[in-house]
């Protein structure tokens, strides 16, 4: 029978069970849009794709087989892993639907190529071999052997196993029916053909019915209709074709948006336990965190990114982390599977400045209202735990948490330092800590606010909320006022400043330049600060820029994090702030980052399909230290914002 497309009316009823706090019921339409059909959802492999609503799951494993000792099976893929012995994932496109995917694998010497792609409600996937062992190949070569599917070759190829299974507990049968699999699913049911020379293989350490493969020549499946491989392979190379056209008809800006779609693509999951789609910054760093991490500005820089081509994964980002606020009223640091959260800290503030850049992207006012209570309990909470006058501090405040027995950070100088998003900063090395907050004024926190105040201001106008809007502007006033205190009129810049001492710090960072997002100084000290800090060669100047800290400073050299390496976020937000400012400095060093930061990021992508957690700020190759994911969906910021990129954002609501 035939899979029948009764897949809405099921969402509604199967995959969009209510989450904590409740869905408007618009947002809860974004959700069930992105809760259909076959994609990669889920986060323990790229190599399974699975049918929402149902939790059907088709996952390539493989088998390696020799003739001593040295068999092995491969049942899941990722993306990053470094580890001798370890799979390596090479990713290809990945459209955000998942109506085309594309990567290949390497393992023990064997090499393949996996492409998947839609049919209406249908489901095609190609596997190619790419290569076999050397084991493999010198038997064949010594026996004469040809590569081939039949079982009287002398040599023993990889096995590809082609399984299928529910997932997630989820209700449904899936059995061998004849040549076929056959899934029951509540409401529908899904067949699934294979295509190629099947073996008989019983020694597979799989659950569910597979079809088993000789890796020698393609091989696929088709769910609903009987098709060949020649018939899949044509039908993936039609979606390839449609990929390729759409990424790369308007030049390097629509191959930024397609390298931008692509890591979303990979890194869009489907949680389980919350009925929701999310981008998590990575599938690595979800298998340390029981399933997801939802770190907060990092995923509201997922939204911003998203926002080139999918509205419904935009919104699904910048509400699921705000869905995270805790009974404080903060966005925490992070949130993750098992309801855990880091109850002492948040993270930087820019929540309202992305729900509104949303807003006037896509006009769509429910997405304020859905939003706007939860951003102002945010705003209020900062002055409330994190002001020493008229400074904000980053902090951890163990005696308001509930405690995670794990969080040995909570209550101590580093748990504020995790709050700031910039872990092992320079900048906060040897700063006093009173055991709730840290003792420095920071100009990066009070610029965010200031700048988080204002939008939000922007919002509550828009919504009729005049009281709410003049106090978010007076609020926006007091820490402006305590911002400009700390300008240094000798060095032209703003500085932290002790407040044990008062004393202004010696270190700079891009953080400094975050008064420009704020529209703080005036165009003369901005042009100050641009020329002779920016620009400056010795400092943050150069062909790979920005460094998250100064080059002149002794931390620069460590090139380890946040102490030297290069990061997206930072150089999106320098970049937002310079373009506060119509002087030609400004306009200028607008323009050079951009560029700068577009040549940085599609070199690494086009030679390797990486998008760095964080960049070097002195080699070409930034694979050179343990502490940078390689697929992490934040560096595809620094494309963002190349020349052309973030204006050509079609906004679609589908793929």
């Amino acid at each position: 029978m035939r899979f029948i497309a009764i897949l809405v009316a099921s969402v509604l009823s199967i995959g969009v069970c209510a989450a904590e706090p409740a869905r408007s019921s618009d947002y809860a339409a974004v959700q069930a849009r992105l809760q259909q059909g076959w994609n990669s959802w889920d986060t323990n492999t790229v190599t399974g794709q699975v049918l929402l609503p149902y939790g059907l799951q088709i996952r390539l494993g493989v088998k390696k087989q020799s003739a001593e000792n040295t068999d092995a099976f491969l049942p899941t893929a990722l993306i990053g892993r470094k580890a001798a012995g370890e799979e390596t994932v090479i990713p290809g496109p990945h459209t955000y639907d998942g109506s085309y995917t594309d990567l290949r694998l390497r393992w023990r010497g064997i090499e393949l190529r996996l492409e998947t792609a839609h049919v209406g409600t249908d489901l095609v996937m190609l596997v190619t071999p790419l290569s076999a062992p050397a084991s493999f190949q010198a038997a064949a070569k010594r026996t004469n052997t040809t590569f081939r599917s039949d079982t009287e070759a002398t040599s023993q190829p990889p096995v590809a196993i082609l399984s299928a299974n529910m997932i997630w507990n989820r209700s449904g049968s899936v059995a061998r029916e004849g040549r076929d699999i056959v899934a029951h699913l509540p409401g529908a049911v899904v067949t699934i053909h294979g295509a190629g020379s099947e073996i008989d293989d019983a020694q597979v350490p799989v659950t569910g019915p597979y079809f088993a493969f000789r890796l020698d020549r393609p091989a696929g499946i088709s769910t609903g209709k009987v098709r060949s491989v020649a018939d899949i392979a044509a039908l993936i190379a039609k979606a390839r074709a449609a990929f390729t056209a759409r990424t790369s008809a308007a030049g390097t800006p629509a191959e930024v948006r397609g390298a931008i779609e692509t890591v979303l693509g990979w890194d869009t999951i489907y949680d389980p336990t919350g009925k929701r789609v999310m981008s998590p910054v990575s599938r690595i760093w979800n298998q340390n965190w029981g399933g997801y991490v939802v770190f907060d500005w990092d995923t509201f820089f997922a939204a911003t990114m998203a926002s080139l081509g999918n509205r419904d994964l935009a919104y699904a980002n910048a509400l699921e982390v705000l869905n995270e606020v805790t009974p404080a009223g903060f966005v925490p640091n992070f949130a993750r599977a098992g309801g855990w959260k880091s109850w002492d800290r948040s993270e930087p503030p820019v929540g309202a400045v992305t729900i509104l850049d949303l807003y006037r992207r896509f006009h769509d006012r429910w997405l304020l209202e859905d939003s706007y209570d939860r951003l102002l309990k945010w705003n209020l909470w900062w002055p409330a735990n994190r002001s020493v006058g008229d400074y904000l501090v980053w902090g951890s405040d163990a005696s308001q948490s509930r405690v995670n027995p794990d969080d040995l950070s909570a209550g101590t100088l580093q748990g504020a330092k995790y709050e700031s998003g910039l872990d092992n900063s320079p900048m906060y090395d040897g700063a006093g800590f009173d055991g709730r907050r840290m003792q420095l004024a920071d100009v990066g926190l009070m610029s965010l606010y200031i700048a988080d105040c204002r939008a939000l201001a922007t919002i509550a106008d828009e919504l009729g909320r005049t009281r709410d809007a003049g106090d978010l502007r007076a609020r926006a006033g007091r820490y402006q006022r305590g911002l400009s205190t700390l300008w240094d009129p000798v060095t032209h810049i703003y500085r932290n400043k002790d407040l044990r001492t008062g004393t202004l710090s010696a270190h700079l960072s891009p953080t400094n330049f975050y008064p420009l997002l704020a529209n703080v100084p005036l165009p003369r000290a901005a042009d100050q600060m641009i020329r002779e800090h920016l620009l400056n060669p010795a400092e943050f100047w150069g062909a790979r820029v920005v460094p998250s800290i100064a080059r002149s400073d002794p931390g620069f050299k460590d090139q380890n994090y946040w102490r030297g390496r290069i990061w997206g976020p930072m150089n999106y937000l320098l970049w937002r702030g310079l373009g506060h400012y119509d002087t030609a400095v400004a306009r200028s060093a607008r323009q050079q980052l951009g560029e700068r930061s577009l040549a940085l990021f599609m070199g690494e992508w086009r030679a390797k399909g990486h998008v760095h957690e964080n960049y070097s700020a002195v080699s070409a190759d930034s694979d050179t230290i343990a502490t940078t994911d390689w697929f992490y969906h934040w560096g595809a910021l620094l494309g963002f914002i190349g020349p052309g990129v973030e204006q050509g954002g079609s906004g679609a609501s589908g793929q």
